[in-house]
């Protein structure tokens, strides 16, 4: 069982590497459907993992002044809130174990198809700003960023939304966070927004792994077995992501998230 472990953590590793989507939406349904772990206990270690894994990144883009951390103190000013209030609701209604677990069960589902539309919707985010913002949408939205209170409410309110999520599912702090920056600061370079949303990720994902703990719904010996494995799939993967087609892998993984959300909610 240990070297499955390390296997899964090895396999999601490398998917970060490859395509820079967050593990939990890979990791989570691995240890649901192939381990058997509740979804609470899954969701719990999961958080733990990711948030170990994103710490490197940080410290490389922290070193290249690429984060960008009023935009960080505003979705925090939204997550750390909401997810100190979302481990409360995990712990009142802990006992009642039928319940909750139909509720992490839709949240995952949920947070699954809205990566996979995500991914998609990123790239294309991503077009409109190279060319100029010649699309209507980005058009609109960097008319409302003249607003800047307007902006900094929108973003305070993102953060209070992805903390629910984060904390309820463990996923959400990188593709859903990522895109979310790309509509509301379509000026930033990418490698800015991509440090501001990992700047961010690491102390939501902490403090919900942590209350996590609390609970009791981290598996620490799995946790362990995951990071040996996924530390040099993350490696394997970057190399790999160079020569192969970036539509091939956002297909492939898209369909697949879909597919996985779907499960969850029927």
């Amino acid at each position: 069982m240990e070297l499955g472990y390390i296997v899964s953590g090895l396999f999601v590793g490398f998917m970060v590497g490859l395509t820079g989507v967050g593990g939990g939406s890979l990791m989570t349904p691995i240890l649901i459907f192939g381990f058997g772990l509740s979804p609470l206990r899954a969701v719990g270690t999961d958080l733990l993992f990711a948030a170990l894994t994103k710490v490197g990144g940080v410290w490389s883009h922290w070193y290249h002044h690429t984060i960008q951390w009023r935009i960080v103190g505003f979705l925090a000013l939204g997550s750390i809130p909401s997810t100190l209030i979302t481990l409360q609701i995990l712990k009142t209604f802990q006992s009642d174990d039928q319940q909750l677990t139909h509720l992490i069960n839709l949240i995952l589902g949920v947070a699954l198809i809205l990566t996979a539309l995500a991914l998609p919707m990123k790239n294309w985010l991503k077009q409109a700003i190279k060319a100029n913002h010649t699309s209507k949408l980005v058009q609109i939205i960097h008319r409302l960023r003249q607003n800047k209170n307007f902006i900094v409410i929108i973003t305070i309110t993102v953060g209070w939304i992805l903390g629910f999520i984060v904390t309820m599912s463990s996923i959400g702090a990188g593709a859903l966070g990522s895109v979310a920056l790309l509509y509301l600061y379509p000026s930033l370079y990418m490698n800015q927004l991509a440090a501001t949303d990992i700047a961010h990720a690491v102390p939501l994902t902490i403090i919900a792994g942590l209350g996590h703990w609390h609970l009791g719904t981290v598996d620490i010996h799995i946790l362990s077995n995951l990071l040996l494995g996924s530390l040099p799939g993350v490696y394997l993967g970057s190399r790999f992501s160079i020569s192969l087609p970036d539509r091939v892998i956002q297909i492939t993984l898209s369909t697949l998230l879909m597919l996985i959300g779907i499960k969850f909610i029927l």
